[in-house]
């Protein structure tokens, strides 16, 4: 019998619940200046972990996924399915102040499709906020997830951003170590001793230190 992504990749032994997203949320509210009652859309939102803390930090969630597997992971939150790439967003435009993603564009085959549609619905300056692994550090384990299909690098999704007439678009790189982003200066030693890390460790705290993501952002203009 078959099943379905969520179960299998996102299943609670492989990937338990854990404190990490409302520390990632916490540091991104507070990095991108974000503030209360902004309407923010999550495609790809899954289990709904970023969706449920930003909502808690004050923000108006919307999720997207294509799995009908997100009904079991609801909690009282407006998730609905639909297929990125085939189907418009089921928004009417200029409906959101952010869109928020993580571990989604590389899933797509055309991401172009997205990346104009989250323009199309993102209200005039508002704001595209998008995390997807660095194919530069990660190209051995990147198709460890099959559903993988697109890879970016800084360069790749910075042109990304500005080829779909982003603007103020920034892309710089990103370890998922909550210890890194109160003291900056330890990425520096992560660098240093991440190629001797073996690139499937499962002890978390080296996993972290060699696996390195992407944050790309940009702004629909004002037109």
């Amino acid at each position: 019998m078959a099943k379905n992504y969520l179960s299998v990749v996102y299943d609670d032994k492989s990937h338990p619940y854990t404190e990490y997203p409302k520390q990632l949320c916490a540091y991104l509210f507070q990095s991108f200046g974000l503030k209360k009652g902004m309407r923010m859309l999550e495609p790809g939102c899954g289990r709904g972990e970023f969706l449920n803390n930003f909502k808690e930090l004050g923000l108006d969630v919307v999720g997207l996924d294509i799995s009908p597997e997100v009904v079991n992971f609801e909690n009282g939150l407006d998730v609905k399915i639909c297929d990125v790439e085939n189907e418009k967003l089921p928004f009417e435009n200029d409906t959101f102040d952010v869109i928020y993603s993580k571990s989604f564009i590389e899933h797509l085959y055309y991401p172009e499709k997205f990346i104009k549609e989250a323009q199309r619905v993102l209200k005039p300056g508002g704001l595209l906020i998008s995390l997807t692994p660095d194919w530069e550090t990660e190209y051995k384990v990147f198709f460890d997830d099959y559903t993988h299909r697109t890879p970016f690098t800084s360069i790749s999704l910075n042109d990304f951003y500005n080829i779909h007439g982003f603007i103020e678009t920034k892309v710089h790189k990103f370890r998922q170590l909550p210890i890194i982003w109160r003291y900056p200066v330890l990425n520096n030693i992560c660098k240093i001793f991440s190629p001797f890390i073996p690139i499937r460790t499962e002890i978390k705290f080296l996993k972290w230190s060699k696996r390195v993501m992407l944050i790309g952002s940009g702004k629909r203009p004002i037109e």
